[in-house]
């Protein structure tokens, strides 16, 4: 049987800021994020199963990343909690927002990776994580694939 791959896109509303970056991104602005997933594996051949023919039920695939990226990243500001970002977030967290503290600059490179570590841990067996491409405005946007980063996989 034939590997196949599929794709779901998603979207969220996040803020984020850079520190230390030189330019507009160092303000506190946000994104209308896109990101596309796509997994790869062997389409299902046992005729009693009700998933015959899917790799993944595309149901099965939007749980895990609504669960694991969109409920948790959309309508958030994600700051580095390691740098003096973390004084805004907590005045922001103490006034009822909705704030994210990751240990790394917030830019789609890193978001990306992060979400990709996010996915692989929840898929089933047998399904593998393709790639990611997350898009941060409508010419912007970085992609992450498998193929390379078997080492990190691993």
């Amino acid at each position: 049987m034939s590997n196949i791959r599929i794709t779901k896109q998603f979207s969220f509303e996040t803020g984020h800021a850079l520190y230390g970056y030189d330019g507009k991104c160092k303000n506190v602005h946000g994104h209308s994020y896109k990101l596309s997933v796509t997994v790869i594996g062997t389409p299902i051949t046992d005729r009693s199963n009700v998933k015959f023919g899917m790799v993944i039920d595309f149901t099965d695939l939007k749980k895990i990343v609504k669960e694991e990226i969109v409920d948790q990243f959309d309508h958030a500001t994600v700051f580095n909690g390691t740098t003096p970002h973390i004084e805004l977030a907590n005045e922001l967290m103490s006034r009822g927002h909705h704030v994210i503290l990751v240990d790394y600059q917030p830019t789609s490179e890193n978001m990306v990776v992060d979400f990709s570590q996010r996915i692989i841990n929840r898929l089933p067996q047998g399904i593998t994580l393709f790639s990611l491409k997350l898009q941060e405005t409508e010419s912007s946007f970085a992609e992450w694939f498998a193929s390379d980063n078997m080492k990190s996989i691993l």
